[in-house]
């Protein structure tokens, strides 16, 4: 095969090295900062206690200042993984979604073309810059000027013009003797169909340069000035070069400046980046004439796991956000998401930064919405939910949005929000009351309404103290099972991925070990001790019902493993459905009277009962000790014959 630097340097461009990294060591989280991709870890090549590791994302790069191991994802792989670099490469192209280009004998030659094609683009740059300073540029001069584009601006970008001929560049780089096939090759020319020399691809517009993440001139954006032009905007044609939906503008220097802490912003087009670099957000890239393809996402990610996307706001613009959240949903990953900041109708970051300033964007950024947000105001924004059956399309719509997601926990949070959100819509508007407690309009004024519960009785102690322990232990039992006996945590991943625990510890376990599921892993509690501490550990097995349970007394017993979490499951989802069910009677047994209310807590209540009945035959097996540990009372009984046998010999 022939790893071409084209095919390498895509290949780094697409590879992660913290997510690379990430799978063999577990991150510090006090030295780390995920925002700007600077990871630090325990070596994972010689055996020590303090993050000495260090992974920049931004570079590519790892270094470890305890035994000098250095390098980027390739030696990472060659390292940790024992292979040669041809088998690094494939690892990590296969993950890339790359296909490895195969053997070709002509590698060098076509290297050199590249090389050549990249000089002639750098002379093209020249010669729009020199064009711009012409008498033929006076209009496109005005048109930058009114833009409110300064010298040091057209420096800094490198704007150009292209002259209104059909062959002012074409002559031009003939003159320095630029062979025919290089100049067609970069996209800067078009063979004649009329048997005539090639003719410029570029006339009568201004010119802004593309170029890569290592700076070079790949291609090229023009603006028209005639306003009867069929394209305002024309990018160069994909080229050995240029692929654009797999560039971005101003993707090097956006990358060092998120690096030093800017955020990363995503607009639509090049004067957009330019009025926003202008304005100190220096942090600013923009696709290339196409709607955001899944080879940009990624690469705005390698650049910051939360960029914001400042798009217009208009219908496009919203449009746009709106088809982005259909790509992003299966690729998102913890802590890697999208928030969208939505301009004023009509405007783009450039109108925004000449009305009201750097301070109207940054307050716009600072309130950026996630992308759960824009999907509920998607899927609801101008419908009407007052029948079950358009509710229930909402919610089929939403689940099927959701399942794309494939990240467990995050599935689960959307899940989450998309429920509060919906308890908003459909509970929210209650019907307004008078200030003595009637119905302000309709209904039966005279009945006054109900007191409503407050939230400080719902969470009291004389409400929910025994229930809170009861659920907070069998959580314990549930996650001690799965860890002395892991073969079962595949078959309960959905089942803990609906779990809400009650406390952030038991949820912090959760998530770990919904990370681990079909992975095969054996030695989970390793895996909670390092990411939680030894002690966090110590304290889950230490209670005194979880030290009773079965699998914990036999490890490696699947039978009895999945006997016990699924028992166990059962009881929290009857106990906490018949809460829910009461809490929402609370709240709507006032205001609508319907039989059906009964019906469900009936319901509530069988299930509830049945729950309970499962704990009494749990008593019915242990009884609780002086220091409040069960104990199988069959134990017990055999303990105190022993004992009585003891005191018989010694009176003897």
């Amino acid at each position: 095969m022939s790893l071409t630097p084209a095919f390498m340097d895509e290949l780094r461009n697409r590879t992660s090295i913290v997510q690379v990294v990430g799978r063999k060591v577990m991150w510090d989280s006090r030295k780390s900062n995920q925002g700007k991709g600077d990871m630090w870890a325990p070596c994972p090549f010689h055996h020590e206690k303090s993050a000495s590791f260090h992974v920049d994302d931004q570079k590519g790069f790892y270094y470890c200042f305890g035994c000098g191991a250095k390098g980027d994802a390739i030696n990472f792989v060659q390292e940790s993984e024992n292979v040669s670099f041809i088998d690094a490469v494939k690892i990590l192209a296969d993950e890339a979604g790359m296909t490895l280009p195969d053997r070709d004998p002509r590698a060098q030659e076509k290297a050199d073309k590249r090389a050549g094609l990249t000089e002639v683009m750098e002379q093209a740059v020249q010669f729009f810059r020199m064009s711009l300073r012409t008498n033929a540029a006076t209009e496109a001069r005005a048109y930058l000027a009114r833009r409110g584009l300064t010298p040091a601006q057209l420096e800094r970008w490198e704007i150009g013009f292209a002259p209104n001929g059909w062959q002012a560049l074409w002559d031009a780089l003939k003159a320095k003797g630029v062979p025919d096939e290089l100049i067609l090759g970069a996209g800067l020319a078009k063979p004649s169909s009329k048997g005539k020399a090639p003719y410029d691809v570029f006339r009568n517009r201004i010119m802004f340069p593309i170029r890569d993440a290592r700076g070079r001139a790949i291609a090229f954006g023009g603006r028209a000035l005639d306003p009867n032009d069929n394209a305002k905007y024309l990018n160069s044609p994909e080229t050995a070069l240029f692929d654009k939906g797999r560039n971005l503008y101003n993707h090097g220097p956006a990358r060092a400046a998120v690096g030093k802490g800017q955020p990363l912003i995503v607009a639509e087009g090049y004067m957009d980046v330019i009025a926003l670099d202008g304005a100190g957000f220096t942090g600013a890239v923009a696709p290339l004439g196409t709607a955001i393809t899944e080879a940009q996402l990624q690469l705005l990610w390698r650049i910051s796991p939360e960029p914001v996307i400042a798009l217009d706001g208009d219908a496009a613009g919203i449009r746009a956000a709106l088809r982005l959240i259909d790509l992003a949903l299966p690729m998102l990953e913890a802590g890697q998401s999208l928030r969208f900041a939505i301009m004023p109708e009509g405007q783009d970051p450039d109108d925004l930064l000449k009305a009201k300033g750097p301070e109207a964007l940054q307050a716009l950024l600072d309130a950026a919405k996630p992308m759960v947000d824009l999907l509920w105001q998607r899927e609801t924004e101008g419908k009407n939910f007052d029948s079950p059956e358009r509710k229930a399309a909402l919610d089929k719509a939403l689940r099927t949005k959701i399942k794309q997601i494939r990240d467990p926990s995050i599935r689960a949070h959307y899940g989450q929000a998309i429920k509060d959100l919906r308890w908003e819509l459909f509970r929210g508007a209650a019907p307004a009351r008078a200030k003595d407690g009637r119905k302000a309009r309709g209904g039966d004024w005279r009945k006054p309404a109900p007191p409503r519960a407050q939230a400080t009785t719902k969470a009291s102690l004389l409400v929910a103290g025994d229930e809170a322990h009861q659920r907070h232990m069998r959580e314990a039992v549930i996650f001690a099972s799965i860890l002395s006996t892991p073969a079962v945590l595949d078959e309960f991943e959905d089942q803990l991925e609906a779990l809400r625990c009650a406390d952030d510890d038991h949820n912090f376990i959760r998530d770990l070990l919904l990370r681990q599921a079909h992975r095969g892993v054996q030695d989970l509690k390793s895996i909670i001790a390092d990411a939680m501490g030894p002690e966090a550990l110590d304290f889950l097995l230490a209670h005194p019902h979880v030290r009773i349970a079965p699998p914990v007394r036999r490890p490696g017993d699947v039978d009895t493993a999945r006997q016990t979490v699924a028992e166990e499951l059962g009881k929290l989802t009857a106990a906490l459905g018949h809460r829910a069910e009461v809490a929402e009677a609370v709240e709507v047994i006032g205001e609508i009277e319907d039989e059906t209310i009964t019906w469900r807590l009936g319901q509530a209540a069988e299930a509830h009962d049945r729950a309970v009945r499962s704990i009494q035959e749990d008593s019915a097996e242990y009884e609780t000790g002086e220091n409040g540990a069960a104990i199988d009372k069959d134990e017990r009984a055999a303990l105190n014959a022993l004992m009585e046998r003891i005191s018989f010999t010694k009176r003897r």
